[in-house]
């Protein structure tokens, strides 16, 4: 290629591929498109020729990135005009990378050797390119406590015979498997263009061989599904209660009485309605001789989103626990309604017990948790591990205290100090129906975080619970996207999943990642009949805990598969190209 016909073709490529690979999550979601997104960016990679290709193959690389990133998380602009700029440039940076590595070491085009043709040469080069782009999401959702949001297999989220792989290597796996199909497939490609142009055919074995893969991956899907369908396992019916609270950035915009009122009213008044059904239900039943048989729908748990109650808790190492009188009231008044446990999220503060009662301790800890606490009001907590930058803790603040100014102008709301971090990776163990059940905790954005979720994994019968709000960004895309990203915990460790958000998406996932009830096939997600999340309402879900959880390979060796695909993918690259350069 030469003058201005390959800038056009490179511009157009990198214009594909970053609005491509946008498409593929809310509120667009064209999952098909994740088969397709890369192969213009890799085909302008590898045509390139001449010097510098490092430089060029990173710059078109982190500008398809930049395209990409910049769409997705536009949400962002809704507390700071800055944030999506910021953030977009830097995610780019891992796609820069990877462009860098497709122009040079992992370059088929370029290397003039015999076998650069050859369809094993084809199925390694995939492989390099496939477990270099892994790799590299892994890194991005590390790197400086990470940011993993959006990986190519995220796009997977609906498509739920596809999904189910994730419990091998993680959802970057998802994106592994697509990276190495389009690789694949961009070099048959290529290799018909060169017999239609000499005449001489060559074998296509490869696309077959990795058609079989993508089949052998959907029939796995289709037995992962059957696998866990029928599994014994316990019954929770959890109302989730969603407020809808509308914010600006971090700034509540309802003062604390109006907080407290409507999560009081709108917990009777789902808890009323339960009642109400189960009422008719059991008149039905007395009339038609079927009193035995009526199963009646009284919730086992109630759920509040993270932050929901304005008072604070305060808890000492030994226990002993007190809290803020607006809190008291409202949980004595919602618990008239029956007998419940009530999980919550509050700000907890350490404590310390002394003669006349329970104190804050001097300079003490602050931690965004979450609260069980059962129907007797006996008390347990989960503090946040991973906190959000620049939204629970600005690093370096003290030392720098422009970070803080920047945090106030951008937000526009007050900086307060920082969260603590969590100590413990111990699930919460609670007693239900007579039963043992652990609750694998996680806060906010934490959901998104599967090397962290995966900590509190123990052989024992599970359910992740997040409590979480959206409310900072909006009507946009973000809750849907948080959501999407989530839901793969469930798959990936085979545990099923609750979540209560004050804006955003609450609901019930199975082990499968569906949110749709076995047994009735309702959606058990708050939404109004348009299909928006942004709405205040209460819902009655079922979750089916299984006694003995399936066998997950992410559960067992988490991330280190990914990390070592990665290292493996780099080390044969170098390895190759030395090798073809000795030729």
């Amino acid at each position: 290629m030469s003058g201005r016909r390959p800038f056009f073709l490179r511009l157009f490529a990198i214009l594909a591929t970053g609005l491509m690979a946008a498409a593929l999550f809310p509120p667009y979601n064209f999952a098909t498109l994740a088969w397709l997104c890369i192969i213009p960016l890799l085909i302008s990679l590898w045509s390139l020729q001449g010097k510098h290709r490092a430089k060029k193959g990173f710059l078109i690389g982190y500008l398809a990135g930049l395209i990409s990133f910049g769409l997705q998380v536009s949400w962002l602009s809704n507390v700071s005009w800055l944030g999506p700029i910021v953030l977009a440039a830097y995610l780019a940076l891992f796609w820069g990378a990877f462009g860098a590595f497709a122009a040079t070491i992992g370059n088929p085009w370029h290397q003039k050797s015999a076998t650069s043709e050859s369809p094993f040469r084809c199925l390694f080069t995939a492989f390099t390119h496939a477990t270099i782009w892994a790799g590299l999401e892994w890194l991005r959702g590390w790197l400086f406590t990470g940011f993993g949001w959006n990986g190519l297999g995220v796009a997977f989220h609906e498509t739920l015979v596809i999904s189910q792989a994730a419990d091998l290597l993680g959802v970057t796996g998802l994106s592994l498997m697509l990276v190495f199909f389009q690789a694949v497939l961009v070099q048959v490609g290529h290799r018909l263009m060169q017999t239609g142009k000499d005449g001489i055919r060559r074998p296509r074995w490869d696309f077959a061989a990795t058609a079989l893969c993508v089949g052998l991956l959907l029939a796995y899907g289709i037995l992962r599904i059957a696998m866990e369908s029928g599994k014994e396992s316990v019954s929770l019916k959890s109302l989730l209660v969603q407020i809808n609270i509308p914010q600006d950035a971090g700034q509540v915009l309802w003062t604390w009485e109006e907080v407290h009122m409507a999560y009081e009213d709108e917990t009777l008044k789902g808890l009323q309605k339960i009642s109400e059904n189960d009422e008719k239900q059991l008149q039905q039943a007395i009339g038609e001789s079927e009193e035995g048989s009526i199963e009646l729908n009284s919730p086992d748990w109630v759920l509040w989103p993270e932050t929901a109650l304005t008072g604070r808790i305060i808890r000492a190492e030994t226990g002993e626990w007190g809290a803020w009188r607006q809190n008291m009231e409202t949980i004595s008044r919602v618990r008239e309604a029956g007998s419940f446990d009530l999980i919550y999220g509050a700000v907890e503060i350490e404590g310390e017990v002394r003669d006349d009662g329970i104190y804050e301790k001097e300079n003490p800890r602050i931690y965004n948790s979450i609260i069980f606490q059962d129907a007797e009001d006996n008390l347990d907590t989960f503090k946040k591990r991973h906190l959000v930058i620049f939204g629970e803790t600005i690093p370096f603040v003290d030392s720098i205290p422009l970070l803080k100014e920047i945090y106030e102008q951008q937000s526009g709301a007050e900086y307060n100090g920082s969260f603590s971090i969590g100590p413990s990776t111990d699930p919460l163990e609670v007693d239900l129906k007579g039963k043992k059940v652990q609750i694998i905790p996680a806060v906010c954005f934490e959901d998104t975080v599967p090397r962290l979720t995966r900590k509190f994994v123990r052989d024992a019968p599970q359910i992740i619970v997040n409590l979480t709000n959206d409310g900072w960004f909006g009507t946009s895309p973000a809750a849907a996207q948080h959501f999407a990203n989530a839901r793969f915990r469930a798959i990936e460790l085979r545990r099923p999943m609750l979540r209560c958000a004050n804006t955003g998406v609450s609901a019930a996932v199975d082990t499968i990642g569906s949110t749709t009830h076995p047994e009735t096939g309702i959606q058990q997600v708050i939404r109004d009949k348009d299909g928006s999340s942004f709405v205040r309402d209460s819902l009655l879900v079922e979750s089916k805990i299984p006694v003995k959880p399936s066998f997950s390979l992410y559960a067992i060796i988490g991330d280190w598969g990914i990390i070592s695909l990665f290292l493996t993918g780099i080390a044969s690259a170098l390895l190759s190209r030395n090798l073809i350069q000795r030729q």
